[in-house]
């Protein structure tokens, strides 16, 4: 009997392909290669997780615990 192989772990992303493949080719993008898609990926996740902490500070300096869409948006400015 052959032996199982361990599972291939896949980089942790938070942010699916397909829909930002789409919004590429949405805007005129035909052809994406996957890197360029990895790319992509990691930029907004980096944009989302600072927006996100910066987000949390406006919160907590309010003494709240839940984030608004008003904190996304002044964290974003």
């Amino acid at each position: 009997m052959a032996k199982k192989k361990a599972p291939v772990k896949k980089s942790e992303t938070y942010i699916a392909k397909a829909p930002i493949r789409r919004l590429m080719k949405k805007e005129g993008a035909d052809l994406v290669a996957a890197a360029a898609l990895d790319k992509l990926i990691e930029f907004l996740e980096t944009k989302a997780a600072e927006a996100t902490k910066d987000a949390n500070k406006i919160c907590k300096e309010d003494k709240r615990k839940r984030i608004s869409a008003a904190d996304v948006k002044n964290a974003t400015r």
